[in-house]
C-alpha cells in the first residue's frame, strides 16, 4: 500500500514541479511535498534491503505530518526567497539531508524504545518487532553520515547563489542562523561518535535534539 501511494505521490509531484509555470522547489508547499516523497522513498529502500517493516510505523507518520502541513500552505504558493527560484539544487540537497536526519531521528526513537524494553525486561510483541539495537545504532550513524555532507553542500550552494543575488554570502536572517546552528550541532554529534566514542544511547538523544533544530529551521522559512 505504501509503494502504491508512493507511485501516485511521484506522479503528482512530477506534475506539480514540471507541469506548472512556477520554479521547481521554490515554495514551502514544494519543499514539504518533496520531503515527504524522499522520506517514503528512503523507507521503501531500507525496508527492501533490511526487511524491517516496523520502521514504517515511525517514518511514515513524519511523511503524513509533512503532507498535512503542506496542505495548510497549498493556497499560498509564495516563493521562499527570490534567490531560491534559481537554485533548486540548493533546496534539493538541503531537503535530502533533512530526509536523512529524519530517518536518523526515527532510528533513535526506536533505539531508545527497544533499549527501555530490554532494561525493564518487558519482552512484549513490540520488543520482538523492533530491530536489534546494533542495527538501529548503525542506521542512525549511516543516516547522519549521509545527511551531513548533503546539508553542507546545500548550505554552500545557497551561499554562492545568495552572493549572486544580493552581493553577500551571508545575511544573518533567522533561517540561515538556525541552519548554521543545526549544521554545527550535527558536526559535534559526528565528531563525538568518531573521535570521542559517544555511546549509542547518548547519540540517539542528541540526534533527536538535532532533528528538533531541523524543525525550527523549517519554521523559520518565510
Amino acid at each position: 500500500m505504501t509503494a502504491f501511494g508512493f507511485v501516485l505521490h511521484s506522479a503528482t509531484l512530477h506534475t506539480h514541479l514540471f507541469g506548472t509555470d512556477h520554479a521547481a522547489l521554490s515554495s514551502l508547499f514544494d519543499v514539504m511535498v518533496f520531503f515527504a516523497w524522499g522520506l517514503i522513498l528512503t523507507f521503501l529502500i531500507v525496508e527492501y534491503v533490511n526487511r524491517t517493516p516496523v520502521l514504517g510505523s515511525f517514518v511514515l507518520p513524519l511523511a503524513v505530518l509533512a503532507l498535512i502541513f503542506a496542505a495548510t500552505v497549498r493556497e499560498d504558493l509564495q516563493v521562499l526567497k527570490p534567490v531560491l527560484s534559481n537554485i533548486w539544487l540548493h533546496v534539493l540537497m538541503i531537503v535530502s539531508g533533512t530526509v536523512a536526519f529524519a530517518l536518523a531521528f526515527a532510528a533513535s526513537v526506536m533505539y531508545l524504545l527497544q533499549e527501555r524494553l530490554l532494561k525493564l525486561r518487558r519482552f512484549s510483541p513490540m520488543y520482538h518487532k523492533l530491530p536489534p539495537l546494533d542495527f538501529l545504532d548503525d542506521l542512525n550513524r549511516k543516516s547522519i553520515l549521509l545527511g551531513f555532507p548533503l546539508l553542507t553542500f546545500g548550505i554552500a550552494a545557497g551561499a554562492v547563489w545568495e552572493n549572486f543575488s544580493s552581493g553577500s554570502y551571508w545575511n544573518w536572517d533567522p533561517k540561515e542562523i538556525s541552519t548554521a546552528l543545526t549544521w554545527v550541532f550535527y558536526l559535534m554529534v559526528l565528531l563525538g561518535r568518531v573521535l570521542v566514542g559517544w555511546r549509542a544511547k547518548h547519540a540517539a538523544y542528541l540526534t533527536m535534539i538535532g532533528f528538533a533544530g531541523v524543525i525550527v529551521t523549517f519554521a523559520n522559512v518565510e
